[in-house]
C-alpha cells in the first residue's frame, strides 16, 4: 500500500492548536488519506492541505467565544467545524451537513479524535432548527454572502454572531449583499484578515452581530 504524501506541517500549526496539535495532525492525516476518495477535497489539495485548509480554518478559533454553541453550516470535510472543535474544546459545535456520506465522515472523525464537543446534524441549513439557537455560526466555501446570510442568520440568537470565511473577493461580496445585510438587520459588520505575517495563507472573515 503506497504512502500518502502531503504538505509538511507548517510552524504556525503548533501555536494555533497548542496541546491539541496531535489531534490536528491525526485529522490532517485522515483527510489526506481519505479526503479525495470520499469527495471531501480535490486531487490537487494535498500539497496545500495544512496551509490552505487546516491552518486556514484554525485561525478562526480566536473568534469563537468561550463556552459558545457554534454551528458550522455546510461542514463537509469538517472545515472549519472539526478543526475548530479540536482547537476549542471549551465550545460546543453543531456540524450542519445535508449529505449522508459527509455526515458519516464527520461522525467517524469526531469519534476517532475523541471530540465530545461535536454534534452532527444531517439537514439542509434552511431546514435546520437548532435548539437552543446558536451563539455563533461559521461557514466556509458554501456560497456568496447574499445567499449565505439568509441561511445562517435565522439559526443564530439575538446578540450572536455570524463568522463567515470568504475569499479575496469578500469586499465585493459584502457590497453585493448590502440589501440582505439591511433586511436581516445585521450590525457591527466588519471584514477581518487573520494570519497576516504568519507564514501561511491569510483567512478572510466577514463578521456581524445578529439583532
Amino acid at each position: 500500500m503506497s504512502t500518502v504524501v502531503y504538505e509538511a506541517e507548517p510552524h504556525a500549526a503548533a501555536g494555533l492548536f497548542g496541546e491539541h496539535i496531535d489531534a490536528a495532525r491525526q485529522y490532517t492525516r485522515d483527510l489526506a488519506r481519505r479526503g479525495e476518495e470520499l469527495g471531501l477535497i480535490g486531487p490537487l489539495e494535498l500539497p496545500r492541505l495544512w496551509t490552505r485548509h487546516v491552518v486556514n480554518s484554525a485561525l478562526v478559533a480566536a473568534l469563537v467565544w468561550p463556552n459558545a454553541l457554534v454551528g458550522d453550516i455546510g461542514s463537509g470535510a469538517g472545515l472549519p467545524g472539526l478543526v475548530l472543535a479540536i482547537a476549542r474544546p471549551d465550545a460546543q459545535f453543531v456540524l450542519i451537513e445535508p449529505m449522508e456520506r459527509r455526515c458519516d465522515w464527520l461522525r467517524h472523525e469526531a469519534a476517532e479524535l475523541g471530540l465530545a464537543n461535536v454534534e452532527v446534524m444531517r439537514v439542509r441549513a434552511e431546514d435546520a432548527e437548532p435548539a437552543p439557537l446558536l451563539d455563533q455560526a461559521t461557514a466556509r466555501a458554501v456560497s456568496a454572502l447574499s445567499k449565505l446570510l439568509p441561511l445562517t442568520v435565522p439559526l443564530v440568537r439575538s446578540g450572536g454572531e455570524v463568522i463567515l470565511m470568504k475569499g479575496a473577493s469578500v469586499e465585493a461580496e459584502v457590497a453585493a449583499a448590502a440589501k440582505a445585510i439591511k433586511r436581516l438587520r445585521l450590525t457591527d459588520c466588519e471584514t477581518l484578515v487573520l494570519g497576516d505575517g504568519a507564514a501561511t495563507e491569510v483567512t478572510r472573515v466577514f463578521r456581524a452581530t445578529v439583532d
